[in-house]
């Protein structure tokens, strides 16, 4: 059994950590976060610690590094300008360290974290879970087999409504969050990249403080992509629309993401985890499009 510490316990994606912790058969040592709205830890660990406190959290840690008890993960699931310092925290520590998307907000923080992760004994994997969606998967692999195809077609549009506590958050502040691309995108600009090639090039066509809509041209595909949190854009009483359009086929992947982050814990265990390098393409895109949201 692995001993868990854990970043950011209160925010949105924790507890999908929280609940992979458990279901691997691991341990919650102690998870840190400023806001003490945490009682959903009770579902998972009853006795894990919990400090909102980070210089107390850090002691509890050097205390149990002192007394020869074993931690072997951080989890950091905090907000994503911080994402960079936590995961040095951990790096230091000689911890292995999960990081929920984006590893970092800018591709030049990447070179750093390399450089730190060579003088650790840890190391860093990033949540990645679309990548092991089934559909995703199969389309990848049917992708491969026609390697001669450079020309497809694809239509992005993801549109999740969120009310104005958004933009009062953390999550609407670009310099905290990175952006609404960074916030709701990420996901789907790392696996069109992961399919159909790195970009070649982009143009962003709208940007407001609610939707972004552009063109990117990747290495096999043209990308139109649409995305927003305006609710405008979707039929009375629904609150998502997502939808992948390649060649005029519609992809349905609006299913099976109950388990993803399990599945990436059973692979980062098993010692297939997604490492640095596999998030640049990614944050290069969120990078750029950042220009243009000024």
């Amino acid at each position: 059994m692995k001993n868990f510490l854990l970043i950011g316990a209160a925010g949105y994606v924790a507890p999908r950590h929280m609940k992979a912790i458990k279901e691997t058969g691991n341990n919650l040592l102690a998870s840190f976060d400023p806001y003490d709205g945490v009682g959903i830890i009770d579902n998972y660990f009853l006795k894990s610690k919990f400090f909102i406190e980070f210089e107390r959290f850090d002691r509890y840690v050097e205390k149990c590094i002192r007394n020869k008890i074993k931690i072997d993960f951080l989890v950091v699931t905090s907000p994503n300008y911080l994402h960079d310092s936590h995961i040095r925290y951990g790096l230091r520590l000689g911890l292995n360290v999960i990081c929920e998307k984006p590893l970092v907000l800018n591709p030049w923080n990447l070179h750093g974290l390399k450089e730190l992760e060579k003088d650790s004994i840890g190391k860093v994997s990033s949540i990645l879970q679309l990548r092991l969606h089934p559909n995703i998967i199969e389309l990848k692999n049917k992708v491969s087999k026609n390697p001669d195809k450079t020309d497809y077609k694809i239509n992005l549009k993801y549109i999740s409504s969120r009310g104005d506590w958004y933009f009062i958050s953390w999550k609407g502040d670009i310099k905290k969050s990175g952006g609404l691309c960074t916030n709701i995108g990420i996901h789907f600009f790392d696996v069109l990249t992961w399919i159909f090639g790195p970009k070649e090039e982009m143009k962003v066509e709208k940007v407001s403080a609610k939707t972004f809509k552009g063109n990117l041209k990747l290495k096999t595909a043209n990308v139109e992509w649409f995305l927003s949190v305006d609710d405008q854009f979707l039929n009375k009483g629904t609150r998502t629309l997502r939808t992948l359009k390649i060649d005029e086929h519609e992809f349905d992947f609006s299913h099976g993401f109950e388990d993803l982050h399990t599945k990436s814990y059973e692979e980062i265990l098993n010692g297939n985890g997604f490492d640095i390098s596999e998030t640049e393409e990614s944050i290069k895109i969120i990078s750029e499009i950042r220009g243009y949201d000024k």
